[in-house]
């Protein structure tokens, strides 16, 4: 059975919700990152990079959540595009994986663990999440998916994110963004979303982010570099 390495954060939750559209059978192995499993050996074979999700599929071992997506999708044959749409399709995973994911999760980085002085990157990453979901919400005020008429692996890629928009730019962030909110709406609704965000309730990760959390998920705090 595919085993599906996991927590809670948005990266792995899109998996969860491509997992659960696909009725695939999956065995979850939750990784603790606030506790440092991500860094131990057993997981580091798996991921060299120590980032969830992570999935072993018989012989085939995948990481990043994006390159999941795909090859779930390229193996079940299902929720792709028709084939002169692949580079549509490509486009914009890639662009969920190298814009939203990174800037996202960037400008919550900096606003809420980064220290004094931080203006300059608080400045540059909130920008940039802000020009890279508008992006996405001109896209989407032209179609009801990504790619047009049909829900597929892109709009999973999308949802993953766009669930936090808030906690990313503000409490009022969608007034800006009101075909993301639409689309993010429609995907909550499908049963395979409810039965994805119910993965909270099989594992209880670390809550507190103490010291010995915040060196685990940002190793860099432990290192000067020269």
């Amino acid at each position: 059975m595919l085993k599906f390495y996991y927590n809670l954060a948005p990266n792995p939750t899109k998996v969860a919700l491509c997992l659960e559209e696909m009725g695939l059978p999956y065995e979850t192995v939750p990784i603790d990152t606030r506790k440092g499993e991500q860094h131990e050996a057993a997981f580091l074979a798996i991921n060299p990079n120590a980032k969830l999700p992570a999935i072993v599929d018989g012989d085939q071992t995948v990481f990043d959540s994006n390159a999941i997506l795909l090859y779930l999708a390229e193996k079940t044959g299902q929720f792709l595009p028709p084939a002169g749409d692949r580079g549509q399709l490509l486009s914009w995973l890639m662009f969920v994986a190298s814009g939203i994911g990174p800037y996202s999760g960037q400008a919550v980085h900096f606003r809420n663990v980064a220290p004094e002085p931080k203006e300059y990157a608080v400045n540059r990453y909130t920008f940039e999440a802000q020009r890279h979901w508008g992006i996405l919400d001109a896209r989407l005020a032209q179609r009801e998916y990504m790619l047009g008429a049909t829900y597929g692996i892109v709009d999973m890629a999308v949802w993953g994110w766009s669930r936090l928009v808030p906690f990313v730019l503000g409490p009022d962030a969608f007034a800006s963004f009101p075909n993301v909110k639409r689309h993010m709406e429609a995907i909550s609704a499908r049963p395979a979303a409810a039965r994805a965000l119910a993965l909270k309730d099989r594992h209880t990760f670390k809550a507190e982010m103490d010291e010995a959390a915040k060196l685990a998920m940002f190793p860099h705090l432990g290192k000067k570099v020269a």
